[in-house]
């Protein structure tokens, strides 16, 4: 089997690719921590939820989705999205555990395409865009895909260097 080789470029772009999603996961966290308004329920000022984002779901699971935006515990799954995002961003910005980070990225972008499925394809007011099957959750799902698949933390980041002393503790073989 042959092996490619990427180029300086290549790695860089790549590296940038995993940073640049990075980003995006980590500032959703820590606005959803730190400005906890972000709702479209109706609920007060102060206290965050996505309440609002379930219960208007519209995906192949629509119903479970809704169920989520009334159960007891939705706080705490609100607390935990937060934090999810936020920890997923460091990851791919650090380059830390990249591939548990790649993996819960996929999982929460795979959430927020399925709850949201963009069937209709055509200009609804007040939305965002005009989406048939292909929405900006599904294309950053395949970027993350491409880190993943990748490597990207060999490359570059603290994977990188977490995985230096294993290197050099391994014993060498005598030829």
């Amino acid at each position: 089997m042959d092996h490619l080789t990427s180029s300086g470029a290549q790695q860089t772009a790549l590296v940038l690719l995993r940073t640049l999603i990075g980003w995006h996961f980590f500032y959703e966290g820590l606005v959803k921590l730190v400005w906890p308004a972000w709702t479209r329920a109706g609920v007060p000022l102060g206290r965050f939820s996505s309440a609002g984002y379930l219960r208007s779901s519209t995906g192949p699971f629509a119903d479970a989705f809704r169920a989520f935006a009334d159960a007891s515990w939705l706080p705490w799954l609100d607390l935990l999205m937060a934090w999810g995002l936020l920890l997923i961003g460091l990851g791919l910005m650090l380059g830390l555990f990249t591939q548990l980070a790649c993996a819960g990225a996929l999982a929460l972008l795979a959430l927020f395409y399925l709850s949201w499925l963009p069937t209709r394809g055509v200009y609804e007011p007040g939305a965002e865009g005009n989406y048939l099957l292909v929405n900006k959750n599904l294309v950053e799902a395949a970027a993350v895909f491409v880190v993943l698949v990748f490597r990207t933390g060999r490359i570059a980041g603290l994977d990188l260097v977490l995985a230096r002393p294993r290197a050099a503790a391994a014993p060498v073989a005598e030829a």
